[in-house]
């Protein structure tokens, strides 16, 4: 299995290539949205090349599980419910929701995934 960095660095180059952004603005630390300016037709783009580079399949709904942000189940008045917090949580392990949690806005999810996030994610799927 690849290193910590050697992934960091994979999922670095795919997200230069997929969203056109500096590579010294790709950290650990940066939003795929506010910080790199990711639209919902880059994450498409991203997820083809991360399936390329480290050959693995990534499932629908599996790294950005929208279905959940616009279900009436766990979505109320524009917030994420405890209920979807805990959906959210279940379908992204990899993520650190803890920022998000204390604002469930809808509209700052978007602002929650980094990087790092990202990098968490291919090594679960390379794990398993």
């Amino acid at each position: 299995m690849p290193s910590r960095e050697e992934i960091f660095d994979k999922v670095k180059s795919a997200l230069v290539d997929a969203l056109g952004v500096d590579e010294d603005d790709v950290t650990p630390g940066a939003t795929m949205v506010g910080d790199l300016g990711a639209e919902s037709i880059d994450f498409l783009d991203i997820v083809f090349r991360l399936e390329k580079a480290f050959n693995i399949k990534i499932s629908r709904g599996e790294l950005f599980p929208e279905d959940v942000l616009s279900s009436s189940e766990f979505v109320a008045d524009g917030k994420v419910t405890p209920a979807g917090i805990a959906a959210l949580k279940a379908r992204m392990p990899f993520a650190d929701l803890s920022k998000f949690e204390s604002n469930p806005s809808v509209q700052n999810f978007a602002n929650t995934l980094t990087v790092e996030d990202m990098v968490r994610y291919v090594q679960s799927k390379l794990a398993a």
